[in-house]
């Protein structure tokens, strides 16, 4: 079964293909993390009032990995 945020994803991806025109792509893996990664997190710590802890539940991670990801991503 697939989720609307699945078909946001195969979507982007697509189009992102498409707008190559012919150059060769690069670091998708990496491109796509990180996309996905940071309004992600903003979105998690808004509906959790802030709170790494109930974030990192919400999330499944361990609260250090959150507060890495707040780091790499300039949130902290």
């Amino acid at each position: 079964m697939s989720s609307e945020i699945d078909d946001c994803v195969r979507r982007s991806l697509n189009r992102y293909f498409r707008d190559l025109d012919g150059q060769t792509p690069h670091a998708v893996y990496d491109m796509l993390l990180k996309s996905v990664e940071r309004p992600m997190l903003e979105v998690v710590m808004k509906q959790a009032a802030g709170n790494q802890t109930v974030a990192a539940q919400m999330l499944g991670i361990s609260r250090g990995t959150l507060r890495r990801l707040l780091t790499e991503h300039d949130f902290l």
